[in-house]
């Protein structure tokens, strides 16, 4: 994990982007890996961890009507929040997360279902679903990080 964030660090300093983060299930941890590595402060602009529908209507824009159509966990609200995460920094790139990490899943959103977006000035926003399975909250969250520093680095070409 500690390798990967040290490459979305260093592709971004290449490209002179800064980072934003937008997180639900896994509660700040994208951005606690980043920030785990020493000298981040030139890329990491800021994380909104947005838990609540108040907090992702709130502090990233997502609309009420948005999250009442398709629920948090879904490819719509991933790529709201990226969006927004984008709008509401100083960030040339944000990488949204929400999910059912475990328990408490329902039929149509099982445990392990995991919606990602990257957001990058001047490009497509690119969505990823992601079925991790119930192998327990922990390890959901621990693989949504890793997917979410590899879906900046595919964004970013590197």
């Amino acid at each position: 994990m500690a390798d990967l964030a040290v490459a979305v660090l260093e592709a971004c300093r290449a490209r002179g982007l800064m980072l934003a983060t937008a997180e639900s299930c896994t509660g700040g941890l994208v951005s606690g890996a980043l920030t785990a590595v020493p000298g981040s402060s030139d890329v990491v602009d800021r994380g909104f961890v947005t838990y609540s529908y108040p907090a992702k209507t709130d502090m990233l824009g997502v609309s009420e009507a948005l999250l009442a159509e398709h629920g948090a966990v879904s490819g719509p609200v991933a790529r709201a929040m990226a969006e927004g995460a984008l709008a509401r920094s100083r960030a040339g790139i944000a990488v949204a997360i929400t999910g059912v990490a475990g328990p408490g899943a329902s039929e149509a959103k099982p445990e392990g279902l995991v919606w990602f977006a990257c957001a990058r000035e001047g490009a497509e926003t690119r969505t990823l679903e992601c079925r991790f399975g119930a192998i327990g909250r922990d390890a959901v969250r621990a693989a949504s990080v890793e997917q979410a520093l590899r879906l900046v680095l595919e964004t970013l070409g590197a």
